[in-house]
């Protein structure tokens, strides 16, 4: 490939949530940072609404706080319940509150304020699919998008280090040839967005039912986001079908399935990787890239601010110094680990959401209700709103 293109200090592969705050907090310092996206335009799908506290003091630290607290929800509390009885509740105020806004919205946020630090250094189109670490920078290769298809025009990107911040399918760990191993915790879920009827507006509402759990969380805009685990996926998905199925465990539940669901009903299933490293060379991984963690729990987005927050640290210093490959060493070894946590606590959520019966059931209800009893209700909020990470 041809390397006359201007060399730049930090290429960021992934211009998602993770990645457009890493390249604003390099921004803010003043450094030259481009972020390379593959979409030209974003997915309008249901996905990450919850932003908690550490997720919270992430965006804070590009002055976007005030603006989620504006346009998001605060969930101060939650409650779980099984055919009916209370098996515990908690309230977030020590914790702190978990903040709801759909990530669409929240990459908005991040996207005006990329533009206001450094326009220009969001760059839509480009497919990288090449990678060579020449050892004092990196070169990618990569195609531009044409009209659906990637057209053969090619362009090379240099930096002296790249982030990749592509995601679960992530073509920077493939290049990098990096194993994604696989996690204890998988399990199929339904989900849909619509009005909120539960009359309780800042509650997170677990249901820990027998058939499987059911949780909804408050949304902006009066809106509730309804998610059930199933045995498998449904062949017909539809949002009377997921009614039916919130009806047929919860009694009393109010689930609109009429005009007022917004964007129809989705279903993912939970599965949990972590990657065996998260940097080679001049090259490290973030977010989704380097951990996929189950949503349920909401860890996956927060988390991999917080290795944006960890990076920008790294990379400032070995910018400053011109460290060469040691320069991730150490956010390598801390990300893992706490995305080992997470993924750990992911997989628990998971097991106690799981369908049950009999002395299994009563085990896990007498563990929930232990669970919601001082102290330990304290140590759960905190497990809940993220602050151990």
């Amino acid at each position: 490939m041809p390397e006359s293109a201007a060399m730049h200090e930090v290429a960021v592969v992934g211009g998602g949530p993770v990645g457009l705050l890493l390249a604003c907090l390099l921004a803010q310092r003043g450094r030259d940072v481009v972020v390379l996206e593959r979409r030209r335009q974003r997915s309008g799908g249901s996905r990450a609404i919850g932003i908690h506290p550490p997720g919270l003091r992430a965006l804070a630290r590009v002055g976007l706080d005030s603006e989620v607290r504006a346009a998001a929800v605060e969930i101060r509390d939650g409650r779980v319940t099984c055919d009916g009885r209370v098996l515990g509740a908690m309230s977030f105020a020590r914790a702190g509150s978990v903040w709801s806004l759909p990530q669409l919205e929240t990459e908005e946020l991040l996207r005006r304020r990329l533009r206001e630090l450094a326009p220009g250094a969001l760059r839509a189109g480009i497919a990288v699919h090449e990678l060579h670490d020449r050892g004092t920078h990196v070169a990618l290769g990569a195609e531009l998008a044409g009209d659906g298809e990637f057209a053969s025009e090619p362009t090379t990107v240099l930096a002296r280090y790249v982030v990749g911040a592509d995601g679960v399918r992530s073509g920077i760990r493939n290049l990098l040839q990096i194993d994604w191993v696989a996690k204890p915790g998988r399990a199929h879920y339904v989900m849909c967005d619509t009005r909120d009827d539960t009359g309780e507006p800042a509650t997170a509402l677990l249901h820990f039912e027998p058939a499987g759990v059911v949780e909804s969380f408050p949304m902006p805009g009066g809106r509730r986001r309804w998610v059930a685990r199933v045995r498998r996926p449904l062949p017909d998905l539809r949002a009377d079908r997921v009614a039916a199925i919130v009806g047929s465990r919860v009694d009393g539940a109010r689930f609109d399935a009429g005009a007022d669901v917004a964007g129809g009903p989705s279903a993912f299933e939970a599965r949990q990787h972590l990657a065996e490293r998260m940097h080679r060379g001049r090259v490290a991984l973030a977010g989704d890239a380097a951990h996929e963690i189950s949503p349920i729990g909401g860890q996956g987005m927060n988390l991999g601010w917080l290795d944006a927050l960890a990076l920008e640290r790294e990379l400032e210093h070995a910018l400053e110094t011109g460290a060469p490959y040691d320069a991730f060493e150490r956010y390598d070894r801390d990300r893992r680990a706490s995305a080992a946590r997470a993924i750990r606590q992911a997989a628990f959520n998971m097991r106690m959401g799981a369908p049950a019966s009999g002395g299994r059931l009563r085990l896990r209800n007498a563990t929930v209700r232990a669970l919601a009893v001082p102290p330990l209700r304290a140590v759960l909020a905190r497990a809940f709103t993220m602050r151990w990470l």
